[in-house]
């Protein structure tokens, strides 16, 4: 393990939290090392998104929906219906994406500190969720190989 394994997580996370995870374990990097780092960047792209200007926002949700009345026939809609920014921050961090899931909740009308907030729990539960089972499933293969 070094830096450069540390800053490939941190960065594939950014992107999408589900990609720094396995790449952090096809290097055998320390899962608790993982976990960190890969919430790490996921915080950050969805910060980075919460905070910045109508336009990013506006691209993101265009380039994936097009038009509005195709992001209200989408599931991320859906959950933000049934379940308001408790349920968006909870799920879109393994279904949608944290980015993707920052944008939906302020383009919705959520409040930015309560949607980090939220997101930030979400990221944080499923970076162990999802380290613990590419660990476990990773240690079954091993074990089934020998």
């Amino acid at each position: 393990m070094n830096l450069e394994s540390i800053l490939i997580i941190f960065v594939a996370s950014v992107a999408e939290l589900w990609l720094g995870i396995p790449m952090g374990l096809v290097m055998n990097v320390n899962p608790i090392i993982i976990a960190i780092v890969a919430a790490a960047g996921a915080i950050v792209a969805a910060v980075c998104v919460a905070l910045l200007g109508d336009k990013l926002r506006a691209r993101l949700l265009k380039w994936k929906y097009g038009d509005e009345e195709s992001l209200k026939e989408t599931r991320l809609y859906n959950i933000w219906n049934k379940y308001g920014v408790i349920g968006l921050g909870l799920l879109s961090p393994l279904l949608f994406g944290a980015p993707l899931g920052a944008a939906v909740g302020i383009a919705l009308g959520a409040r930015k500190n309560v949607l980090i907030l939220w997101m930030s729990i979400g990221i944080i539960i499923w970076s162990i969720g999802l380290t613990i089972a590419g660990s476990m499933g990773l240690l079954a293969l091993e074990t089934m190989a020998k």
